[in-house]
């Protein structure tokens, strides 16, 4: 099908592997056509940071492209920064242009499945200006699972399209987050699932617990049991005891790194509440300092 009507707000921000299937076989141009479609691979393992491109190279939905979350989708780390800071516009104008990304591109971002690294894509080119960007709900597993085709070949890039400037998305730096948590003019979610964010284990960071005044709002319950988005009705059932009446702009997302952050970006959206701001830093660059207050088990390495 060459055309996707992509009026409602969930198909607006998700495709499913059926309409993709559909897509890249009937697309004018095919995949990597201007006016067509542009898919990327975003799967990665924090643990073993090889492991996503490894897996790409093995198999790859066909035409997909790959974004490697700490050498695409981030900027190098600093001794004051978190772990996947902002990359630099030019980087991501770059690496868009390689992928052929133009105004009327539709890019299809997946990881392994729910989206929790395939939402930092989807997140950085919006904040580019570029809005015609949706993640494939199931991600690869429910390609897989589909049955449908799996290539090895890898795509050639299509260099100089990509025209984007960031500050199309809204974002908090730490001394903002700590002001508006002191004055109560936020509402900072903390996507991380629960047993971090109270304390009781921290695999990553030297430090455990959560920002004071955070509330919890793993990201994992924005997804079914089969890995894809729950309804906007029940994404709204849930976020509404976590936000209250707070205003879009009042909102901001944290996790680890700022990566899983722009999951809960995402479902917010699909719950009918856009505009939530992104804290970057989040938890890996707020113990950064040591005057920064820390709740919960406040030490799991020894050290900040």
């Amino acid at each position: 099908m060459s055309q996707i009507n992509r009026r409602d707000s969930r198909s607006s921000l998700l495709m499913s592997v059926e309409e993709l299937a559909d897509a890249l076989h009937g697309s004018p141009g095919g995949p990597e056509s201007e006016s067509g479609l542009v898919v990327v691979d975003c799967r990665f393992n924090l643990l073993q940071p090889e492991a996503g491109r490894a897996a790409w190279l093995a198999g790859h939905i066909p035409g997909a492209f790959y974004a490697d979350l700490d050498r695409d989708l981030s900027a190098p780390r600093r001794p004051d920064t978190g772990r996947h800071p902002l990359p630099d516009p030019e980087q991501l104008r770059t690496l868009f242009s390689t992928f052929g990304i133009g105004k009327s591109t539709l890019v299809v971002a997946y990881d392994e499945g729910g989206g929790g690294l395939a939402a930092r894509l989807w997140w950085l080119l919006r904040w580019m200006g570029h809005a015609r960007v949706v993640l494939l709900d199931g991600g690869f597993a429910a390609w897989q699972s589909a049955g449908l085709p799996v290539s090895r070949d890898l795509p050639a890039s299509r260099p100089g399209r990509f025209q984007g400037a960031p500050g199309h998305m809204p974002v908090r730096d730490a001394s903002e987050v700590a002001a508006g948590l002191a004055s109560d003019t936020i509402r900072l979610l903390d996507m991380r699932a629960e047993e971090r964010f109270l304390g009781h284990v921290e695999p990553i960071d030297p430090v455990a617990g959560h920002v004071p005044g955070a509330v919890n709002a793993p990201f994992g319950g924005n997804l079914t049991a089969d890995n894809r988005f729950q309804p906007g009705d029940v994404l709204a059932r849930r976020y509404a005891p976590l936000i209250g009446d707070r205003q879009p702009g009042e909102i901001v997302c944290m996790c680890g790194s700022g990566v899983t952050a722009c999951h809960g970006i995402f479902a917010l959206e699909l719950a009918g509440r856009p505009g939530a701001a992104l804290y970057p830093g989040s938890w890996s660059e707020w113990i950064r300092s040591p005057d920064r207050p820390v709740a919960g088990k406040a030490d799991s390495g020894g050290n900040r």
